[in-house]
């Protein structure tokens, strides 16, 4: 099958056809880095990591940008009743995304720019649409540039939204606007800003607007047309409507797909300050591990508002247990067998058919998961073929989706130390039984398992000895 998307501008499912056969570019929205990550940042670029994931599984070089905004109103409201400068805030929060970001296993973007690097680009975008007649620098003298929305059209193309029913921006000053549905390109340097939150411009000295820090960024990396455009709902409006506005008046093709994953509610009502629920990135990922949170985060259709409450993790951890439980069953007993490296890692073409369909991850999971209990029943069947088969399906499905139990990104997730202490009492124990039974002491070698099967841990007897795991 073709991989099918969900093309927001168009509000239907799409044909992916790559704009260069076997070559994806990707643009991502990054974080604004004001404030420490949360729950919705995690779920967001762990979409498009699953995107990423499969598409490079299809064959294809994929190259994937996603930016982090670094200058921004939000970051210098930051700092403004502190002493620590905004650039070092700015780069603080930035190392609490990556942390996270590498923490879920999230493989690390092929560029990652800053829009502090490219306000050159930024400023030349904004020389050709005034140019061009969409654009234009405040008469007042303040050294604000605005994206004329009345010259353009389109505008609303993306969100059909008719501009005469648009409120007025409020992304800028709005004191030499023409129209208070302009929005800012460029930002005037104010006495209350930091100096060196200014950079030099024809229209005098400031700082870049949001909207026009992603399309110098995406041009930059990805060239003047790319492939998918993505990011949150909530950046439909207005963030990705300017964004196609002015990128495409500036004579941009720009994106060919936009994808806007779905964003996260807590315990039924939207995540807001006022709330008071936020879920931060740091909580979620103490609450349990960060395998149990990458599955959690990504088991809903990426469009669907995902509603998050702390039992979810537990449901998770369960299922990465029996997804890990079932390969390392089998592992070891594939092992020195003939089946050892007979079962082809490959997934089934029900989780391809799935996932082609506009990356249906909870239909995948199903096919997943059927195919551990089929592999688990061979096993209890003894019939090797079988569970050979199974067991590389498991493993080329749970690679596709960044939750495979073995992956080295989550050899250091738990307490290393507590587990070796753990797998040394546990192991010396079992030697205790063994040698129990091996005397025909069946009331040691009993007590033994009751032990252990108090404290949690299941023992499993097979033929090339005995097992033991924690009970999820």
């Amino acid at each position: 099958m073709t991989v099918r998307l969900y093309d927001s501008k168009t509000q239907s499912l799409r044909d992916f056809v790559p704009l260069v056969p076997g070559r994806v570019g990707i643009y991502v929205c990054g974080p604004t880095v004001q404030s420490s990550p949360h729950i919705g940042h995690l779920r967001s670029a762990l979409v498009y990591d699953i995107l990423r994931r499969w598409l490079d599984h299809g064959g294809n070089d994929v190259t994937f940008v996603r930016n982090v905004t670094d200058i921004d109103d939000k970051i210098l409201a930051g700092v403004a009743e502190s002493a620590e400068e905004w650039w070092a805030l700015a780069y603080r929060v930035e190392l609490e995304f990556t942390a996270g970001y590498t923490r879920l296993g999230i493989l690390p973007p092929t560029y990652e720019p800053r829009a502090t690097a490219s306000v050159d680009r930024m400023q030349h975008l904004i020389a050709v649409l005034i140019e061009r007649g969409h654009a234009y620098a405040a008469a007042d003298g303040t050294g604000d540039v605005y994206f004329d929305t009345a010259s353009w059209p389109a505008y609303g193309e993306l969100t059909r939204q008719n501009r005469d029913n648009m409120e007025a921006a409020t992304d800028a000053d709005p004191r030499g606007k023409r129209d208070p549905r302009d929005f800012a390109l460029w930002k005037g340097a104010k006495e209350t800003e930091p100096a060196s939150a200014s950079w030099p411009s024809p229209w005098g000295a400031g700082r870049p607007g949001w909207h026009i820090e992603c399309s110098a960024m995406s041009q930059r990396y990805l060239g003047d047309a790319f492939d998918i455009h993505g990011g949150g709902l909530d950046l439909r409006f207005p963030h990705h409507e300017n964004e196609l506005a002015q990128s495409t008046a500036a004579g941009l093709p720009f994106a060919s797909y936009w994808v806007h994953n779905g964003l996260v509610n807590v315990a039924g009502q939207k995540m807001s300050k006022s709330l008071g629920n936020s879920v931060f990135a740091s909580e979620l990922l103490e609450a349990a591990s960060p395998l149990a949170v990458r599955y959690l985060l990504g088991q809903a259709h990426y469009r669907s508002t995902l509603d998050y409450s702390p039992g979810g993790l537990a449901e998770a951890q369960a299922a990465v247990d029996r997804i890990a439980g079932f390969l390392d069953r089998a592992a070891r007993r594939l092992a020195d067998t003939r089946f050892a490296s007979t079962g082809a890692i490959q997934v089934p073409d029900a989780f391809a058919e799935a996932m082609d369909d506009d990356l249906a991850v909870p239909q995948a999971l199903a096919v997943l998961h059927d195919t551990v209990r089929a592999g688990n029943a061979a096993l209890d069947a003894e019939d090797l073929g079988a569970a050979a088969s199974a067991h590389g399906s498991v493993l080329a499905m749970v690679r596709v989706l960044g939750i495979d139990p073995g992956a080295p990104e989550w050899a250091n997730s738990g307490d290393a130390a507590s587990e070796q202490a753990l797998a040394m009492l546990v192991g010396r124990l079992l030697v205790d039984r063994s040698d129990a039974r091996t005397e025909k002491d069946w009331a040691t070698a009993d007590r033994i398992r009751a032990e252990l099967s108090a404290a949690g841990i299941t023992i499993e007897d097979t033929p090339t000895g005995a097992h033991w795991s924690l009970e999820s």
